[in-house]
């Protein structure tokens, strides 16, 4: 069937003449813009395709138009829910289809006669290849989605923990992602890393400056495993005297030596049978105890103290650390062999200064978690404040922003925090405050927070008009072959050219 109607008429005087006229612009406007267009009538048959849709024959299994026009909807679209706005009378006007010519973002709009009694529909291919062409906006949603999911698996092990009386010594995880605040690319990706890593059974070590966040990713990423319902048991390197280090990894076999338990101490590696087993600091372990760890680790059995029983565990081990550990590798401090056998699931742990524009968000839950534990309102930063804190280098990062918020909140009179406060706990702490950081960076994360609240038509045709722009340029103006890399139509190329809004 052709692919245009009739040509429009010189415009009409009476009102009936100008619905009409204005219904056959819209539909040469829709048949123009689109990807595709086709109608079928009361009974699901197709009766009309445009060219646009024709190029999606080949993918159905069709090789010509005849094939196409004539058969009910579902016969030649596999699903396809036309049939529904035929059977309700309900227009669909956003709706992805998947089958088996790809994923496409469509519209289904019921047809009436004069007494609104309906009489077929149009099925309009929005977008094909959504997956490029809206990445921006699903990607924003897929983590939007994560971190909601996050946050209702963390309060629903929070009630579950309350309901069953869980004390402080449960050995479950405290975290999740969701815990993880921040939005920027520097804490998307960590994220991002963290999750994959989640999902393998091999070591992973957490590599950042102290008071990154380093532990709270070790607990998400445990929560977030086969080993969720696991313990979660850790221990700090740095905190254990050497000389205690081995019996509190291996444990203690019933009287080991004098003064030792007469019925044993189970280590670590034991109590986290099952679950995961979270070793911070890792680079300040003695090199008389490193042997013995990679030796278990290797081995998955340790030798408590005092026995010459093996002792088989099932654990994954986590391990962080903020010290260069290549550099102590090189030194001699840190052994070679154990160094590869943690190193296999590394994830940088970007300082608080790689990602200024997470500061808001961070003031705003540490601000709200020291108002629960102290029973006030949370602190309440000015503007100067705010930018105050962005601009400083944090070298404590997310444990230093806390420990001033909270000297701030506690030495203020008023709820109100301004930046000449915190510049005197600052100076107070040996740090000079450095220049308040430009709003371009604040304001910009927030601008493109707002415009992902515009209407979506909008930002879709700024998408568009940005990637027609890039394809033009590609191929040195070329519309020929600017529409063969965009995957359109000439005539769909034309009119966006023509008609970029």
């Amino acid at each position: 069937m052709p692919d245009t109607l009739d040509p429009i008429p010189a415009l009409p005087l009476d009102a009936q003449g100008i619905l009409e006229l204005a219904a056959r612009s819209m539909f040469h406007l829709f048949s123009s813009v689109s990807q595709g267009m086709f109608l079928v009538d009361l009974r699901g048959r197709i009766v009309w395709v445009n060219e646009g849709y024709q190029r999606f024959l080949p993918d159905l299994g069709l090789t010509s138009v005849d094939q196409f026009v004539g058969r009910t909807v579902e016969e030649v679209i596999p699903n396809t829910g036309m049939r529904r706005v035929l059977e309700t009378g309900q227009a669909v006007l956003i709706d992805l289809l998947t089958n088996k010519a790809g994923t496409f973002v469509v519209s289904r709009i019921p047809l009436r006669d004069d007494a609104g009694k309906v009489i077929g529909a149009i099925g309009i291919v929005l977008f094909d290849h959504p997956e490029t062409t809206l990445q921006p906006l699903i990607s924003k949603f897929a983590l939007l989605q994560r971190d909601l999911d996050d946050a209702r698996r963390e309060l629903a092990a929070q009630r579950s923990q309350q309901l069953r009386g869980v004390g402080a010594g449960d050995r479950r995880t405290k975290y999740t992602f969701a815990s993880f605040v921040g939005s920027s690319p520097a804490a998307t990706e960590v994220k991002r890393q963290a999750r994959r890593a989640a999902q393998s059974a091999s070591p992973v070590l957490l590599l950042g400056e102290t008071g990154t966040g380093k532990e709270l990713l070790a607990h998400a990423i445990h929560a977030a495993s086969n080993r969720a319902s696991g313990p979660f048991v850790g221990v700090n390197i740095a905190a254990v005297p050497d000389t205690l280090l081995e019996a509190e990894f291996f444990g203690v076999a019933p009287g080991a030596y004098t003064g030792a338990d007469r019925k044993g101490r189970e280590g670590k590696f034991k109590l986290a049978d099952g679950g995961t087993l979270f070793l911070d600091e890792i680079g300040d372990m003695p090199p008389s105890l490193q042997a013995k760890l990679l030796r278990a680790l290797q081995e998955g059995e340790i030798e408590p103290l005092g026995s010459n029983q093996l002792v088989p565990f099932d654990v994954r081990v986590v391990a962080a650390t903020s010290r260069d550990l290549p550099a102590l590798v090189r030194e001699g401090r840190f052994r070679e062999d154990l160094f590869y056998r943690l190193h296999v699931l590394p994830v940088r742990v970007p300082p608080l200064r790689e990602r200024p524009g997470d500061i808001p968000a961070l003031v705003e839950v540490l601000g709200e978690d020291l108002a629960l534990r102290n029973g006030t309102a949370p602190p309440e930063l000015l503007p100067d404040a705010m930018a105050l804190l962005a601009g400083q280098p944090w070298r404590g990062n997310i444990r230093e922003l806390r420990n001033v918020l909270e000297q701030a909140a506690m030495r203020s009179d008023s709820q109100s925090i301004d930046a000449e406060q915190l510049r005197m706990i600052l100076r107070e702490a040996g740090v000079e405050p450095a220049a308040p950081a430009p709003p371009t960076p604040v304001a910009a994360s927030a601008a493109g927070q707002h415009s992902l609240l515009r209407p979506l038509a909008v930002q879709v045709a700024e998408l568009e008009r940005q990637a027609i722009a890039a394809a033009m340029a590609a191929n040195g103006g070329n519309k020929l072959a600017t529409a063969r890399l965009l995957g359109i139509s000439r005539a769909t190329l034309y009119g966006r050219l023509e008609n970029p809004d």
